[in-house]
């Protein structure tokens, strides 16, 4: 029994943002912490994540249930099953804007202890407005546990000019 909390919203979430990602012409990637229930080709796991294309066009079979997300996708030309725990999913956005939301990593790896894994860490940018995904180091310690939160309306470094190219998560130590 769950409670007076009800079923979690993740993956309600998941699939409006996917949604979402589909009407606007975007590609939904979702970033993944690897974990033993976890099936996806490990040679294309980086520091215990891998980052999926979740669009229509990349997949077959799509399935965004409340517990799995499980598709068919090609890797190196080959089609793979890949079987994704919902509570393994850090992040959904858009490739095209970096548009979307983060999550606090899986409770089981949470409670594990330190050095168990990366932890999804939002903080406020000095001198602008929106939230920044990152990526905690193990000596990072948030204040609490984040909530999740929305990627938009995140302004483009001011040194940087926003380019065309292909968004990503960058990992802050």
């Amino acid at each position: 029994m769950l409670g007076n909390n009800g079923t979690s919203t993740r993956p309600y979430l998941i699939r409006a943002l996917h949604e979402w990602c589909t009407d606007n012409g975007f590609t939904p990637y979702i970033a993944v912490f690897v974990g033993p229930n976890v099936k996806v080709p490990m040679e294309y796991v980086k520091n215990g994540e891998i980052v999926l294309n979740v669009g229509f066009e990349a997949t077959t079979g799509l399935e965004l249930s409340n517990e799995r997300i499980e598709f068919k996708a090609r890797f190196g030309g080959s089609a793979r099953d890949i079987s994704v725990p919902v509570d393994h999913v850090i992040a959904i956005y858009a490739r095209e804007n970096g548009q979307g939301m983060a999550f606090p990593v899986p409770p089981d790896v949470a409670s594990a202890g330190p050095n168990t894994g990366p932890r999804v860490q939002l903080q406020e940018p000095a001198g602008r407005a929106g939230m920044v995904l990152r990526l905690a180091a193990d000596g990072d310690e948030p204040a609490a546990p984040p909530a999740p939160h929305a990627l938009s309306d995140v302004d483009p470094a001011p040194d940087q000019p926003p380019t065309g190219g292909r968004p990503s998560l960058k990992r802050v130590k």
